[in-house]
């Protein structure tokens, strides 16, 4: 299952058409979902936390975010949500392509400013934005004006929206960092994506360690520590994981029949996929997609 259909299966509110590539729905954890695996994207993605607490992961970097605060995660980024605790946590997801803010040709300011901001070039100074920076408030009227617009939807409500993400880039640009993550950061970061885009290409099908190591072009015994070093899980640990993630959504927004979901998530062992998932979950399967739909 691919990560922008997981998600999608959550959308309640959504602002989008086929020529205006924007879109932005409201999640709650765990009503929705237990967590969002470790993925990423081409697209923008701004994450507005509206109630409750939580942890979002972005390039391995933990914020633990509450109610008010606002996370910027620009193309390529590294980035899950996690349930913290056992606190719940509402966020509005908003979704665009840059090439919403690229105008065709270009010009100065998106060949010297927003592309190198897109490309990983510049960085901003913090990926995280809540109550006490000088530019907070600014950033919050322009997205709740967004909200807004895309509620009423007035004759041009585009044309609002795509003034006011330029001018939320142009506060970011004003607060942004011209040095780069070290290249050894940054080849982890690299080698991370390779192995989550694979993961989720090849989610059905057998994905051992010694595979994972080829990928990366490391020994098993490397490859072992430099994924536990990155992200704190084993891999094995951290698959399974990934693929339960995907199995639960499966069950309450498909009515296909269990053991199909299993395979579908590379679990062709039955009563292994039911003890796992019984163990993340505390029920069944089948108590999972009863309760959940319901």
């Amino acid at each position: 299952m691919n990560l922008s259909v997981y998600q999608g299966y959550e959308e309640k509110k959504q602002h989008t058409t086929q020529d205006f590539a924007y879109n932005t729905y409201l999640c709650s954890l765990p009503l929705d979902f237990q967590n969002v695996p470790l993925h990423w994207h081409a697209d923008i993605e701004l994450i507005v936390v509206k109630k409750g607490r939580g942890i979002i992961r972005v390039d391995l970097q933990t914020h633990h975010v509450r109610a008010g605060d606002i996370i910027l995660l620009l193309p390529g980024h590294l980035h899950e949500i996690l349930q913290e605790d056992s606190y719940s946590m509402e966020y509005e997801n908003i979704l665009f392509e840059e090439s919403l803010l690229l105008p065709i040709g270009g010009d100065q300011a998106t060949a010297t400013r927003l592309k190198p901001l897109f490309r990983g070039d510049l960085l901003p100074e913090t990926v995280l934005f809540r109550e006490g920076l000088p530019y907070y408030d600014d950033l919050w009227s322009l997205i709740s004006d967004i909200d807004q617009h895309c509620d009423l939807r007035p004759i041009g409500w585009q044309l609002i929206v795509k003034s006011n993400l330029l001018r939320i880039f142009f506060i970011l640009l004003q607060h942004t960092d011209h040095t780069r993550p070290t290249a050894h950061a940054a080849r982890s970061l690299e080698k991370l994506k390779v192995l989550t885009t694979y993961v989720e290409a090849h989610i059905s099908e057998e994905i051992t360690v010694e595979m994972m190591a080829d990928l990366t072009h490391y020994s098993k015994a490397h490859f072992m520590r430099f994924f536990h070093q990155q992200t704190g899980s084993r891999f094995t640990e951290w698959l399974n994981d990934y693929r339960l993630s995907m199995a639960a959504r499966a069950l309450t927004s498909t009515d296909d029949h269990i053991i199909e979901i299993a395979q579908q998530n590379g679990f062709y062992n039955l009563s292994y996929f039911n003890r796992l998932f019984k163990e993340k979950y505390q029920m069944t399967p089948r108590q999972f997609r009863r309760e959940n739909k319901a």
